[in-house]
């Protein structure tokens, strides 16, 4: 029986395996589908494995999408432009890493009624998943993307990559479209963005990348306000379904059933 993985630090809150081990089932493949809490230096025994075949694919999540890079033979396009890898894989003898989160974002978007032609977007946060997002955002001709980050360094050692950033000091608001929560602030309940939110009006987009919880402070505070609001569970589920077609080379189908499974 093959092994594929989640890697993350926290992993407790994923649900990558409900999803991952309901398409094994319906398109039966006989593999099983976990997660594993790993620190830094795991990475090294993980890589092993996967060359000696007892995994055959891993998905990664935070804080280790920029460091497993060092440790892998190949990058796709996307993986390599974004430095950000989610999805590894075992192919003709080279450990390759991949980026399937941009077309998650890309596509969970396709499903609303919200141009991004040239509108402004504050992202709040600047690790993880953030690398695609801009990529993504930068493809579908946004005017303006701005980072607004609790540690400034790391949102200038993002423009590096991609220089067109405009970079905010935490705790300012300056004019969006849309409001992107790429932070960790809402994995609990209890989490809430602390920022001053009075003189936005109704025609906003508030989109946080968290699915579980379903619905965090942060959207509150945009449904409060009148905007429209997204959570991140359409974008993980496409973002898995491109991983399950990398592996398995099988379309999975979408459908509600998959859409509860994440409903926790």
């Amino acid at each position: 029986m093959k092994k594929y993985l989640v890697i993350g630090n926290p992993i407790e809150h994923s649900l990558s395996p409900e999803i991952h081990n309901y398409w094994l089932k319906k398109n039966n493949i006989n593999a099983v589908y976990e997660k594993r809490k790993l620190n830094g230096d795991d990475i090294i025994e993980l890589i092993d494995e996967i060359k000696n075949d007892k995994i055959s694919g891993v998905n990664v999540t935070v804080p280790f999408k920029r460091d497993v890079i060092p440790f892998l033979d190949d990058l796709s396009k996307e993986a390599n432009i974004t430095q950000s890898v989610n999805t590894i894989f075992f192919k003709n003898n080279k450990i390759t890493g991949h980026n399937t989160d941009i077309a998650g974002f890309q596509i969970s978007l396709k499903d609303t009624e919200f141009n991004l032609n040239n509108k402004k977007v504050l992202i709040l946060g600047s690790g993880g998943v953030v690398p695609s997002i801009i990529y993504a955002l930068e493809k579908s001709g946004v005017s303006q993307i701005t980072i607004c980050n609790r540690t400034k360094s790391k949102a200038i050692e993002l423009k590096k990559t991609f220089s067109n950033l405009k970079i905010v000091e935490w705790g300012m608001v300056p004019e969006f479209d849309m409001i992107i929560n790429a932070t960790s602030l809402g994995l609990d309940k209890n989490d809430k963005i602390d920022l001053n939110f009075t003189n936005i009006n109704k025609n906003k987009f508030f989109y946080d990348v968290i699915y579980n919880p379903k619905e965090t402070n942060f959207l509150q505070i945009g449904k409060n306000l009148g905007a429209q609001i997204l959570n991140g569970k359409k974008m993980f589920i496409y973002q898995a379904s491109e991983a399950f077609k990398l592996w398995h080379n099988i379309n999975p189908e979408i459908n509600d059933e998959v859409l509860k499974l994440l409903d926790q």
